[in-house]
């Protein structure tokens, strides 16, 4: 039951995501007020952004190709699941790695969607 509602929670805040993004992308080039734009994240931003994501999606890559993950919360720390023994943790992991993945590589779409309006 606990993990209907985990995933159940995480869909809805993957719909909430998109919502979010795509409310700019709505707007046009400027805004009711006359400024331009602005995108989720800033230039800092989406260098972080990028860099954050890279090393997900490396740890993602890692997870599928190896079979093992190394669990993500505070209270197992140096703990590794492996797709053999803890199916169950193991693809919640790695599901919210490709969460992850997937929510700041569609803030890195928006923004650079926004940019380079033509």
């Amino acid at each position: 039951m606990r993990s209907a509602v985990y995933y159940s929670l995480m869909l809805l805040l993957g719909f909430a995501w998109y919502q979010f993004g795509q409310n700019p992308l709505r707007k046009g080039y400027r805004e009711e007020n006359g400024r331009l734009t602005q995108g989720i994240v800033g230039p800092v931003g989406l260098l972080v952004t990028a860099v954050v994501a890279c090393g997900l999606l490396f740890a993602l890559l890692r997870a599928l190709f190896r079979g093992e993950v190394s669990c993500l919360g505070r209270g197992c720390t140096m703990q590794i699941y492996t797709l053999a023994a803890h199916a169950g943790e193991y693809w919640a992991n790695v599901f919210y790695l490709a969460w992850m993945v997937l929510g700041l590589g569609y803030a890195m779409y928006v923004t650079s969607k926004i940019w380079f309006r033509v």
